[in-house]
C-alpha cells in the first residue's frame, strides 16, 4: 500500500509541477517542468533521506559518541525486529524528533538535543518507539520524498519569476496573473498533499510505538512534554514547511498559530494521548 501511495505522491507531485509550468511559461513551461520533475523524482527516492537530515543539520554519532542514546535504539530496534537505524542528533534546545530513509535498512532517527535533556529515558524511548515504528510500518520513504520533493517546489516557486513569460503564442501561459497564482497554490497544493498523507499515519505509529517501548503511557507523557513546551517555545530554527510533517510533533507551531488544527500536518495532540491512554487500560485488562 505504502509503494502504491508514494507512486501516486510521486505522480500528484509531478502533475502539480507541471501545472505550474503551463501556467508560467505555456507548453514550454509544461516540458521544463516534467523534466524538472523527472529528476527531481529521482533524487528525492535515492536521495531524500540525505536532503532531510543535511538541511535539518542532523549529525550522525555511535556507540562511542553517544552511548546511552544508541543503545536505547539498539533495544527498541530489537524489540521491533528491526535492522539498526543510524542515529542522529539535531543541536537544539527544541525537543522533537523524526525518522527518515527509504527503507528499513536504510533508516534513521534524528533526535534534539533537547528532547533528551527534557525527558526522562522512559518518555525517550517512547518518542523512538513511535519513530522506529514509521520505519515498520515504512512510512519513511512517503514521508522523505514528501519532504524533499516539497521542499523543491517551494523553491522552484520562489524563483519562478524566472521562467515567467507573457507570451501567449505557445499555448497561452498564464501571465503575470498565472504566475502569482501559481506561487500561492502550489504550496499550498503541496501542503495539502503532505496532510493527507501524515495524520492517519501518525495514530498507527503512536499505536505501535507504545508496543515497541513496552508501555504506551511513556509515548503520552512524551506527547504531553513536548506539546506543552511546542506552545510556550519558539519553533525549531532548523524545521520547515516542507519537513514539519515528519518530526513526532509540528515544530513550527506555537500557541500564536490560527487555524493550527485546520492546516495542522499532525493530529491534536490530546487526541493522540487520549489513544494511548486507551491503549494502556486496553493492555491492563488483559
Amino acid at each position: 500500500m505504502n509503494w502504491f501511495k508514494t507512486m501516486l505522491l510521486m505522480a500528484l507531485l509531478t502533475a502539480l509541477m507541471v501545472g505550474a509550468g503551463r501556467l508560467i511559461g505555456g507548453e514550454s513551461g509544461m516540458v521544463i517542468m516534467f523534466v524538472i520533475s523527472i529528476g527531481i523524482n529521482f533524487v528525492s527516492y535515492w536521495f531524500s533521506d540525505k536532503i532531510v537530515l543535511a538541511t535539518s543539520g542532523a549529525r550522525e554519532v555511535d556507540a562511542a559518541t553517544a552511548p546511552e542514546l544508541y543503545a536505547l535504539v539498539e533495544r527498541l530496534a530489537k524489540n521491533a525486529e528491526l535492522p539498526m537505524p543510524r542515529v542522529c542528533i539535531i543541536e537544539s534546545d527544541v525537543p522533537n524528533a523524526f525518522a527518515t530513509g527509504r527503507n528499513p535498512d536504510n533508516a534513521a532517527v534524528a533526535v534534539t538535543s533537547g528532547i533528551m535533556r527534557v525527558l526522562d529515558q522512559n518518555e525517550l524511548a517512547g518518542v523512538l518507539g513511535h519513530e522506529l515504528a514509521h520505519v515498520k510500518h515504512r512510512d519513511i520513504l512517503i514521508g522523505s520524498i514528501a519532504a524533499a520533493m516539497a521542499g523543491a517546489i517551494s523553491m522552484l516557486m520562489n524563483f519562478a519569476f524566472l521562467f515567467h513569460s507573457s507570451d501567449d503564442e505557445e499555448g497561452g501561459g498564464g501571465g503575470f496573473i498565472g504566475l502569482i497564482l501559481t506561487m500561492i497554490l502550489a504550496p499550498i497544493a503541496a501542503s495539502l498533499i503532505q496532510m493527507a498523507i501524515s495524520r492517519s499515519r501518525e495514530y498507527d505509529a503512536d499505536k505501535t510505538g507504545g508496543e515497541i517501548c513496552g508501555n504506551p503511557l511513556y509515548l503520552a507523557s512524551a506527547l504531553e512534554k513536548i506539546e506543552q513546551y511546542a506552545q510556550n517555545a519558539a519553533p525549531l530554527q532548523t524545521a520547515s514547511t516542507a519537513t514539519a510533517h515528519m518530526y513526532i510533533i509540528n515544530p513550527l507551531a506555537n500557541s500564536k498559530q490560527k487555524l493550527k488544527n485546520l492546516f495542522s500536518t499532525h493530529p491534536l495532540t490530546a487526541d493522540r494521548i487520549a489513544r494511548l491512554r486507551e491503549q494502556s487500560a486496553l493492555v491492563a485488562k488483559k
